[in-house]
């Protein structure tokens, strides 16, 4: 049985909710309750990228929570989700699985995601699974195209690295490292983003906040990449679509974004300016697209 702590402390505006994978794995998700008005609506899960977890919605769940029911998974090896024994599980079609027993818990029949990266594909793999379940969807810098460029440097730095002392010295090592994604940020923007990233370990080090073995499956033959992808997104039908891409990724090139929109009736094409990959999705053009993907969603 899935455990349902639901912590309320005044500054927080979530729950936290336990369950378990088909493999023995206890998985962790932040659910925002949304309006009683919209109760009966399919709820959004947000699902991050690669190296990421909850807090990478720490802005936005809440902004979308006031429209509907927001649920933002961590995927094993993430946040407070458990590590699996098995590194070669750390890989979309698991992730699929594990997201499925949660909307079995909690008797989700009909949803939309917001996907960053991975989470993107992860939306994708259950449009193609789950049919006419999923209502819509936001592909946060991703596609059913990803450049070698950006997939190679992805590679390089996954599962890489050590400690840092200090949150101070944990932001200048992640900025050295990002950037060229995020040109314009300032100290403070980077010790926020180091604080959604990394956790301190009980020895007082700054680490990375996921299991180093998540890159595993990356750097097994026929890692990622190894898919014809078109056929999973195709399977996105006509449900409301929108392809966020940041204007300076190396991962989702712009005319595959094009491609993309002229491939399915719904598809919305928004460019994010001066970011790489990935948005936060906090920036404004960011919001702005997303509040009208949300006004076309379907409210029961």
């Amino acid at each position: 049985m899935a455990k349902h702590d639901a912590k309320q402390d005044g500054r927080r505006d979530w729950s936290d909710q336990y369950w378990w994978s088909g493999d023995g794995v206890r998985l962790h998700a932040r659910i925002y309750a949304g309006p009683e008005a919209a109760e009966s609506a399919p709820p959004v899960l947000c699902m991050p990228g690669l190296a990421r977890n909850a807090r990478d919605f720490e802005m936005l769940a809440p902004h979308v929570a006031q429209h509907r029911k927001t649920i933002v998974i961590e995927f094993r090896g993430r946040g407070e989700s458990a590590y699996a024994k098995d590194p070669m599980t750390y890989i979309p079609l698991t992730y699929v699985q594990d997201v499925v027993a949660l909307l079995d818990e909690l008797g989700i029949d009909r949803f939309a995601t917001i996907g960053t990266s991975l989470g993107g594909l992860v939306s994708m793999l259950m449009a193609a699974t789950l049919p006419g379940r999923l209502v819509g969807a936001v592909l946060n810098d991703v596609g059913p195209e990803l450049e070698t460029a950006g997939l190679d440097r992805i590679r390089d730095y996954i599962g890489a690295g050590g400690s840092q002392p200090t949150w101070m010295h944990a932001a200048r090592a992640f900025a050295e490292l990002n950037g060229a994604i995020y040109p314009h940020y300032g100290v403070h923007d980077w010790l926020r983003l180091t604080k959604r990233t990394h956790r301190l370990t009980p020895e007082g080090r700054i680490v990375t906040d996921y299991d180093k073995q998540i890159a595993a499956p990356l750097r097994a033959p026929g890692g990622e990449g190894a898919f014809d992808l078109w056929p999973v997104y195709h399977a996105l039908g006509d449900v409301p679509l929108l392809i966020l891409r940041g204007e300076l990724s190396d991962i989702l090139a712009r005319s595959a974004g094009e491609k993309m929109v002229a491939a399915l009736p719904q598809a919305r094409f928004v460019e994010v300016p001066g970011v790489g990959h990935a948005p936060t999705m906090d920036e404004p053009e960011a919001l702005a697209a997303i509040d009208a993907w949300l006004s076309d969603l379907p409210a029961a």
